[in-house]
C-alpha cells in the first residue's frame, strides 16, 4: 500500500479524451502485436451468439456511430445524450461515441418508468435519446413534455414511428471520424444519483475525473492487466458500468466480459465463471448474499484469481463464506458516483473484513467533525476529502444547475461525502451509514450496517434494512425489516423476532439489537439495488 501511494502520481494534461488518448493507443498496441491476443469487449447473449471485438474494430464501430450522431442527429459538442439500453455491446458504442464527437453522455437503466424518464429528459434537457423497444413506449408517452428532446433512436431490428433506426444508420455511416479535442476539464457525462436520500442529482463528469482517475481503480484495486478478462455485473444505467466496465479496464487495456443477463441469476453468473477465463469479478454485495446461498462446491472458477465488491457494504459474514468456497477474498471499494474509488482494499494489503479498505491514493482523506476538525483514530465523524487549497480533479465537476447543492457539499477544507464512518489505528476506515441513517437511541448512536450485519449472520436471514422507529421513552429505536429464507417463513414471527433478536444481542453491542421489527418479502431498492432505508424510516415516522 505504501509502495502504491508512493507510485501514483498522475498527470493531469490541458487536453485529454480517452477515445483518442487511451483507445486508440491500445489500437496501435494492439496492431504492432505487444499486447495479448484478448478481445477489447468480449459480449456473450447466454445462447450462442458472441461478439468479440479488439480495440480496432471498438474504434472503427465508434466512429461510425459518432457519424451518426453528429450527422443523422445534428448533434454538437455539448448537447446531452440519453443512454438507455441493456447489457448489449451498442452501449459501449454510444459511450465512446460521446466522447468522440464531445456530447455529453446520461445513462439510464432499463428499470427506469416513463416518469423516471420524463425527470431526467426534462431536468437534463437531453436533445437525443437511444433506447430499445421495451423502453420506447415509455418515451413515447411523455416525449410531448420534453421540449429539448429533437431525436430518438431505436436499437432494433424493428421500426417504430418517430423513431430514427439506428442499426441501419449505423450499417451506412462512414467508418472515419476526427475526434474532437477535448479539454481536461470540459464535460463528458452526467450520471444520475442513486436517489436513496430525495431526488436523483445530476452530477457531472470531465474528461478526466473518469478517463484518469479511474486509474487507480483499473491497476491497483481490480488489479487489472492487459491479459486479464473482467467481469463487472453492474447495471448499464449506474455509473458503477462507468467505472468498471469501460474505463478502470480498458485504461488497462484489459478485456470487458459482459453477459446480457437480463435478469440478474446467480446459477448464470456461476456457470459463466465456470465456462468462459473470466479472471477478474466485480459484483454487489446483494448479489454476494444471493451467492453464497447456493452450493458453490459444485463449480469450478479455473480462470478466477481476483474478486472485488462495491456499491453498499458487504457483511464479514459473507465475505467469510465465499472466501471458506472459494478460496477467494473480496476486496471491498467504496466510492460515490461523485468520486472515483474513496478506499479499497488494494492488492497485497491485508483485508479486515467489514472495512473499507485505506484511503484511495489519488485523495487525502479524513474523517471530521461537524466544525471541519480531523477527528482521530476511533472516533465516529463525516468522511470528507481535502479540496483545499487543491481540489482534486478526480472528483466532480458540480452538480448540474444547481450551484447550491454543489456549494452544500463543501465544509471547511473538505469535500464531505454524507457518510458516517470511523478511522481505526492502522489507518483503515469503516462504513457507519448515510449520515440521515444513523439512529440515536437514547444517547447511542448506532449505525445501521453493523445491525445488519449482525443479522445475516443468522442463517433465517436473506437481507434486511434497519432504520430508526419513533418511540416515546427512547426518541428512537432500532427497527429492522428483515427478508427470510424460504425454510424460515412459516415460522411463527413472534418466536422468530425473539430469536433473531437475542442472536443480534450475542453477536454485537446489546444494545443495538432491533426493537421492533417487521418481516418482509423484499425491501424497497433504487434502480441501481440500493436499499432505500430513506422511505422506510419516513413511513415509520409518519405512523
Amino acid at each position: 500500500y505504501e509502495a502504491i501511494k508512493q507510485q501514483y502520481r498522475p498527470e493531469v494534461p490541458e487536453y485529454f479524451n480517452f477515445a483518442s488518448d487511451v483507445l486508440d493507443r491500445w489500437t496501435e498496441v494492439e496492431k504492432e502485436g505487444r499486447k495479448p491476443k484478448n478481445p477489447a469487449l468480449w459480449w456473450v447473449d447466454g445462447d450462442e451468439e458472441e461478439v468479440r471485438w479488439s480495440f480496432e474494430e471498438l474504434g472503427v464501430l465508434s466512429r461510425k456511430v459518432a457519424n451518426v450522431l453528429s450527422d443523422a442527429c445534428s448533434l454538437q459538442r455539448g448537447d446531452r445524450v440519453l443512454l438507455i439500453l441493456p447489457r448489449i455491446p451498442e452501449w459501449w458504442l454510444v459511450n465512446v461515441a460521446c466522447m468522440r464527437t464531445g456530447t455529453v453522455l446520461i445513462p439510464g437503466t432499463q428499470q427506469l418508468t416513463a416518469k423516471d424518464i420524463l425527470y431526467r429528459l426534462q431536468k437534463s434537457k437531453a436533445k437525443c435519446i437511444i433506447a430499445d423497444d421495451s423502453v420506447a413506449p415509455s418515451v413515447d408517452s411523455v416525449g410531448a413534455e420534453c421540449q429539448s428532446l429533437k431525436f430518438k433512436l431505436l436499437v432494433s431490428e424493428g421500426r417504430r414511428e418517430g423513431w430514427l433506426n439506428f442499426k441501419d444508420l449505423l450499417k451506412n455511416a462512414p467508418s472515419d471520424y476526427q475526434c474532437v479535442t477535448t479539454k481536461c476539464q470540459d464535460p463528458m457525462a452526467i450520471y444520475f444519483t442513486s436517489g436513496t436520500t430525495g431526488s436523483p442529482k445530476m452530477t457531472e463528469h470531465s474528461h478526466s475525473s473518469y478517463g484518469i482517475g479511474l486509474t487507480v481503480s483499473g491497476r491497483y484495486w481490480l488489479d487489472l492487466s492487459s491479459s486479464d478478462i473482467f467481469w463487472n455485473t453492474s447495471d448499464t444505467g449506474w455509473a458503477k458500468a462507468a467505472w468498471s466496465s469501460v474505463f478502470s479496464a480498458w485504461i488497462q487495456g484489459a478485456c470487458v466480459f459482459v453477459h446480457k443477463m437480463p435478469q440478474f441469476d446467480p446459477v448464470v453468473v456461476f456457470e459463466s465463471l465456470s465456462r468462459f477465463p473470466i479472471t477478474v469479478f466485480c459484483s454487489a454485495p446483494t448479489a454476494y448474499r444471493m451467492f453464497v446461498q447456493h452450493k458453490l462446491s459444485s463449480y469450478t472458477f479455473k480462470s478466477l484469481r481476483h474478486c472485488v465488491s462495491a456499491g453498499e457494504p458487504i457483511n464479514p459474514d459473507v465475505m467469510e463464506e465465499w472466501k471458506v468456497q472459494t478460496g477467494l477474498d473480496i476486496h471491498e471499494g467504496y466510492g460515490q458516483t461523485e468520486t472515483v474509488l474513496i478506499c479499497g482494499n488494494f492488492k497485497g494489503m491485508k483485508i479486515k473484513p467489514g472495512s473499507m479498505g485505506k484511503p484511495s491514493p489519488g485523495y487525502d482523506v479524513k474523517i471530521i467533525d461537524e466544525n471541519s476538525n480531523i477527528l482521530p483514530p476511533g472516533k465516529e465523524g463525516d468522511i470528507a476529502i481535502r479540496v483545499k487549497p487543491t481540489r482534486s480533479p478526480f472528483l466532480f465537476t458540480c452538480y448540474t444547475d444547481d450551484p447550491e447543492k454543489t456549494e452544500a457539499t463543501i465544509r471547511g477544507d473538505f469535500y464531505v461525502t454524507g457518510d458516517r464512518g470511523i478511522m481505526d489505528e492502522d489507518g483503515y476506515f469503516w462504513f457507519v451509514g448515510r449520515a440521515d441513517d444513523v439512529i440515536n437511541s437514547a444517547g447511542y448512536r448506532i449505525g445501521p450496517f453493523e445491525v445488519e450485519s449482525a443479522l445475516i449472520e443468522h442463517p433465517a436471514v436473506v437481507e434486511s434494512a434497519v432504520v430508526s422507529s419513533p418511540d416515546p421513552i427512547r426518541g428512537e429505536v432500532v427497527k429492522a425489516f428483515v427478508v427470510l429464507t424460504s425454510d424460515y417463513v412459516s415460522r411463527d414471527p413472534e418466536k422468530m423476532m425473539k430469536e433473531l433478536q437475542e442472536h443480534v444481542k450475542k453477536v454485537t453491542a446489546p444494545y443495538k439489537y432491533p426493537r421492533k421489527m417487521e418481516f418482509v418479502q423484499q425491501l424497497p431498492k433504487t434502480v441501481s439495488g440500493k436499499i432505500r432505508r430513506n422511505e422506510l424510516r419516513q413511513n415509520e415516522w409518519r405512523k
